[in-house]
């Protein structure tokens, strides 16, 4: 039998101001702490390579975000950093990696309302290592099945106390989803509004290419996601690798989608912080896009995000 992965954790606290190092291997939450008894409360996860964690300040933004949508009062962004930096710089010390590959690190901030009646929130940041699925993945592509997701694309704006746009600990519906599509023999998910649109994964962001031949020959590629205002969660990696696809040339687009786009596309992918950009193989058994551009395009998009900090 296999032994946990080792987990460093290390609590927001203002007697500590670098945060305060926890058991991660015993109970640190009381019962009555209202994420575990309600969901309340947010979350992100970040990537770190080499010790370097990606995008932070993208996910630290977007972490106020979510304190905002929720009426949150959460700790500054320069506490959320030096805590971040003494969990990964302590697990680095404790962990030293045997390779490329075991020096991928996620690292997730968690803020919930706190204990029932407490006047502040309970806040923590948790580094672990990255597991091999999501690496897998990335190499070798995934299948997905597209789910309804029961709401319109119109409802984040007419009933924003949904909380669709922020990233909140209520994930029971996701990682139903995720269930659901396993036992169907996929990968993974690709939501649907019911009056038709494509949202997002249950853990990514949706992206499609298309590649045309301009007047004087040379390729056109364009990189499109679904519209932000649908409902969605604004993906950090998305924002990111269209900033750096523009650059490169790329032309850029923002939905409306229907799933007849994703069929249609020359390529389709998944990305996300940890996993990043994964591949679409197949949707409901259906093959998305030929095998050598779709396989040209990941490797270019792939290098592009992997310069991104």
């Amino acid at each position: 039998m296999s032994s946990p992965a080792p987990v460093v954790l290390v609590f927001l606290d203002p007697a500590y101001p670098d945060g305060r190092v926890a058991d991660a291997a015993k109970p640190q939450l009381l019962v009555t702490d209202l994420g575990v008894t309600r969901g309340d409360g947010i979350f992100e996860t970040m990537l770190a390579v080499g010790g370097t964690v990606r995008k932070m300040q993208a996910h630290l933004d977007r972490l106020a975000g979510s304190a905002r949508a929720l009426d949150l009062d959460i700790p500054g962004q320069d506490v959320w950093q030096r805590a971040i930096a003494a969990a990964v710089a302590r697990y680095r010390a404790g962990n030293p990696p045997s390779d490329a590959a075991a020096d991928e690190l996620v690292v997730k901030l968690v803020v919930t309302r706190g204990v029932e009646g407490a006047p502040a929130p309970t806040a923590w940041v948790q580094v672990a290592p990255a597991g091999a699925a999501g690496r897998r993945q990335r190499e070798t592509g995934i299948d997905v099945i597209l789910l309804d997701r029961g709401y319109d694309s119109d409802v984040a704006e007419r009933a924003p106390w949904l909380l669709l746009g922020a990233k909140t600990l209520s994930y029971a519906v996701n990682m139903a989803a995720l269930r659901h599509a396993h036992k169907q023999g996929a990968d993974d998910v690709i939501f649907t509004s019911s009056d038709g649109r494509v949202l997002e994964g249950p853990t990514s962001t949706v992206l499609l290419a298309h590649v045309e031949k301009s007047d004087d020959g040379t390729a056109v590629k364009r990189l499109i996601t679904p519209q932000l205002d649908s409902g969605i969660l604004p993906g950090t990696s998305q924002g990111a690798l269209f900033a750096a696809a523009k650059a490169a040339g790329w032309e850029l687009g923002y939905g409306p989608l229907e799933p007849r786009d994703l069929l249609d596309a020359d390529a389709v992918w998944l990305i996300s912080s940890v996993r990043l950009l994964a591949p679409v193989n197949r949707i409901d058994g259906k093959e998305i896009g030929t095998p050598a551009v779709k396989k040209e395009l990941t490797a270019e998009l792939s290098g592009l995000f992997a310069g991104i900090q």
